[in-house]
């Protein structure tokens, strides 16, 4: 059985992993873009566009480890999309266009039930009504011996990790400071189950830190 990992999740140096009013123009929220510099030009990020070229070093080499070995994802419902509540038809299918990222199964945690969604390339979005335990189940089955990785956002990822789920995690700390937004740590105790520093090196865009247990 592979682990389940969080990996290449970007934090402010004041812990919040997204900004303030997620929304369609938005969708990492306002200022939410600066927490990625260290990510969007990796020769990782420009492939998953379609694009040629990217940096090397060690911002892609964490990019692309951020994005190898996973059988199965889990996002949050925010992570997803912008709609709230009900789904009001299926038109909404995902902020990557026709071919999402993913290339495996990811799981959607959400209140309200919805088909699973088919996309190109090997991403099958299914929607996961009965927990966050419900849906690693059910990635863990998918991706068979390959890791699990929980995907975000900020809410999803401290579900897992308070739950004692997670046994890797990557945070890419961005030099800035936000001010607010959705806090990642905040009154989670995480020597308490524990995880601990294995590994840590600073770039010009990003301080990397994995902590495992």
């Amino acid at each position: 059985m592979g682990k389940v990992r969080v990996a290449g999740f970007s934090l402010s140096l004041d812990g919040f992993g997204a900004g303030i009013e997620q929304s369609l123009r938005d969708p990492l929220g306002k200022r939410g873009p600066e927490l990625f510099q260290w990510f969007f030009g990796t020769r990782t990020f420009r492939a998953m566009q379609g694009q040629p070229g990217g940096s090397e070093g060690v911002d892609e080499s964490y990019a692309a480890r951020s994005m190898a070995g996973f059988g199965a994802f889990i996002l949050g419902r925010n992570m997803f999309g912008p709609v709230r509540g009900g789904w009001p038809d299926d038109a909404w299918k995902g902020w990557w266009g026709d071919n999402p990222p993913y290339h495996a199964p990811t799981f959607v945690l959400t209140h309200h039930p919805r088909e699973p969604l088919v996309m190109e390339g090997g991403t099958t979005f299914h929607f996961v009504t009965d927990g966050i335990e419900a849906a690693l189940a059910r990635a863990r089955a998918a991706a068979g011996d390959q890791d699990v990785k929980i995907g975000g956002g900020v809410s999803t990822v401290r579900q897992y990790l308070a739950a004692g789920l997670v046994d890797e995690l990557h945070v890419a700390i961005a030099p800035v400071v936000l001010g607010r937004g959705e806090a990642l740590f905040a009154g989670l105790d995480l020597p308490a189950v524990g995880f601990g520093v294995t590994e840590h090196v600073a770039t010009e865009l990003a301080t990397h830190v994995v902590l495992a247990r």
